[in-house]
Order: C-alpha cells, then structure tokens, then sequence
C-alpha cells in the first residue's frame, strides 16, 4: 500500500503570513477578523483581511510592482512557495500542482469593468486574461518551478480540500511523486455583495456551533500542503493522509440537508478509507461557517456519527474569516498543526449549544490532548462535502 505523507506546509491568513505566524496567534486567541480595507463596500461587515497590499505582497515574491498578477494568485505563490520550501524534496521526482480557487481573478475584473462601464473604449483587458482559475495555477506553477502535472477544482468551499484528495490520488496512481495540494481566494466585491444577497453575512464576529450564531465573515488567504510518497522522503514528515472522502447530497444550491447526509457520509466514508472507527480521532476541525443551517446540519452529522463520544472539535473560521475555496488548504495546514503539537484550538465566541443538541466546542486552545487521528471537514455549497483524516503513523 502506497501511503501518502505531509512532507511541507504553507499558509496566509489574515492571521499572518506564514505558518509561525499563524500558529502564534491561534495558540494567543487572537482573531484576524476586522474591518475592510481593501475596497470600498457600504456593508460594513468584518472580514479577514490579510494585511498585506498587493505591492508589499509583490515586495516579498520579489514581482515588479508592475506586473499584472491577481491578488488570488499572490496569495496562492507566497503559500504554496513556502510548503515546498519546507518540505525540500530531492531532485528528479515528478513534482506536480493541484490548486483550488472560486474568486480567481474576480479582483482584477472588477478594475477592468469599473472603467469600461464608464468608456467601453477605456480598461486592459490584460485585467480581463486572469479572470479564469486556471490562469492563477499556471502562475502559482511558474514561481515554484513546478513543471509537472498542473490542475485546478473547483467546487465552491470543499476545493482546497477536493485538491487534496486530487494530489494523493495522483501519488497512488503513480502520476507523480510529490504533490503541492490546496488554494487561495482573496476577497472580492462581487463575493461580498453576493453573500450579502443570501443574508448570511454576520455584522459581528462569527460564532460557530453558538445559538446566537447569525452568519459568516468572509476571509481571503492561502493554504497549501506538500503530498508525498512516503519513500521519497527527504526529512520525516509531519503526519499523513489516512483517509478522505466526497459526497454530494445535492440538497440545495446553496444550502446543508437538515439531516446533514451529505456531511455524514463524506465523515463516515474517511473514517471508513482509514480503517479506523470513531473513537480513534482526537480532534475534528470542523466546518463550522457560523451560519444558522450549516451549523445545525454539521452538528446533525457529527452527532450521527459519533453517538454520545464526539471527540474534541472546533472551527478556525473565527480567526479567519470563512476563505472560500481556500478554507480546507488552511485547514488543513492548522489541522496538521493539531495533530503535530497535540492542540484543540479555541471556538472564538461560544457560549450555548447549537438548539438541539449538547455539542460544546473547544472554549480555549489548549495543548496536551492525545491525537492520532485527526479530521479536517469543508463542506461546499450544492452539498459538496468533503471530510480529511490525517494520522501521526
């Protein structure tokens, strides 16, 4: 059996830029969550900015300023660059790329069609070419010398983690040798008006799995894994990808099954991959938007899953913000962190339980839990579930 290590991570958050910075404020409380600077938006809702421009960001990639790149696609470059720089591997392996996006380009668009509105003579449409996911990718692939196997998913809030059960399916098919697996999204007017538009943006700090939960934040950042054949490795790896699974259970365009089947079946088709039963798993990293449905739904599956014994759980998004496509890289980085250092991290801003139930998450983050197992969830809209179990052996 060929088993598939977590040799090299990378991440960008509006915790910070890096995985020291991020695991620093994640073991402080300290939210990323605050107030938009980075377009001009009547809403006034928080949201989880990286606190970088794309001229600082450009700065670090060492990008002229003037060359055109997404902000999307930066994010993607300074994460994904620094998973394959941590986890080093040898010369003359087939190196390829899985990247995820929803936004892509989006932001580069909306500054060509401000001024075509205006003039339909006026904007670059050298703005326009990187509207596309892929264009993103191929640029991330570009920076990081990545000449391999090169793909993007799609699939709404489960396609960093899609990527990921991508990029290990390719390492056990024998396409490639290693695997840069994950995503990014920045935000965007057009994502904030349009999660505006469906009520489930919060005027406050998310709180998932609390009753008085009232919506999300959205966030923008990075996340990225490096996957790799267990006997190429060139250091030991942080853990390793024991099992995943999708499920869709195409409930509703944008909304969980009351039930929460879909999330269910993806939890209980992982736990199955990994030939392990629940009480294995130490840790859950879940989904937990901080939206009325998707918590309700989630908190229905775990219950479902794991009867009266649910392991220790909590979502990250209040720190973050909820990145869209790039939320299960992120996660998956900060999961892989849990399973590493023993570490529950704190569900920011609970105090009931999710009307129904007696689901209380982690209140603090606290080191000393003993995890072997650890699942990382991402649950998209259309019922695109996607659940990751990863393992210390």
């Amino acid at each position: 059996m060929i088993r598939v290590a977590i040799s090299g991570i990378g991440v960008v958050s509006a915790l910070g830029v890096g995985v020291g910075e991020n695991l620093v404020r994640l073991l402080r409380e300290e939210s990323g969550i605050g107030r938009l600077s980075l377009f001009e938006s009547r809403h006034g809702v928080p949201v989880g900015e990286v606190g970088l421009s794309n001229e600082e960001l450009k700065t670090r990639l060492g990008i002229p300023p003037r060359e055109v790149i997404s902000r999307t696609t930066l994010l993607g470059m300074l994460a994904a660059e620094e998973a394959l720089r941590d986890a080093r591997p040898e010369e003359g392996l087939r190196v390829g790329l899985v990247s995820a996006t929803s936004v892509g380009g989006m932001d580069l668009t909306e500054r060509f069609f401000s001024r075509f509105m205006e003039d339909e003579h006026r904007g670059r449409l050298s703005l326009v070419a990187q509207h596309e996911p892929k264009a993103g990718t191929d640029r991330i692939a570009r920076h990081c010398g990545i000449r391999g196997y090169t793909t993007t998913i799609s699939t709404a809030c489960s396609s960093s983690a899609n990527a990921i059960i991508h990029g290990a399916r390719l390492i056990e098919h024998g396409v490639c040798d290693v695997v840069v697996a994950g995503g990014c999204d920045s935000l965007s007017k057009f994502t904030l008006n349009g999660f505006m538009s469906l009520g489930i943006l919060d005027r406050q700090r998310c709180r998932p799995f609390d009753a008085s939960r009232a919506g999300l934040n959205l966030g923008e950042g990075a996340g990225y894994v490096v996957l790799q054949r267990e006997k190429t490795l060139a250091k030991e790896p942080y853990c390793f990808l024991a099992g995943y699974a999708n499920a869709n259970d195409a409930h509703h365009q944008t909304a969980s099954s009351p039930d929460g089947e879909g999330a269910y079946r993806a939890m209980r088709e992982a736990v199955d991959k990994a030939g392990i039963i629940t009480r294995q798993i130490g840790y859950v990293n879940v989904h937990g938007t901080g939206t009325p449905n998707n918590d309700a739904a989630e908190a229905e599956a775990l219950q479902r899953l794991f009867g009266a014994e649910i392991p220790p759980f909590s979502s990250t998004k209040p720190f973050t913000g909820h990145t869209l496509a790039a939320a299960g890289g992120i996660e998956a980085v900060y999961t892989t962190l849990a399973l590493r250092d023993e570490i529950c991290y704190a569900n920011l801003g609970f105090r009931q339980p999710v009307e129904g139930t007696h689901l209380i998450p982690c209140r603090t983050t606290e080191r000393g839990y003993t995890i072997e197992y650890a699942m990382s969830n991402s649950f998209g809209f259309g019922g695109n579930d996607t659940s990751l179990i990863f393992s210390k052996r």
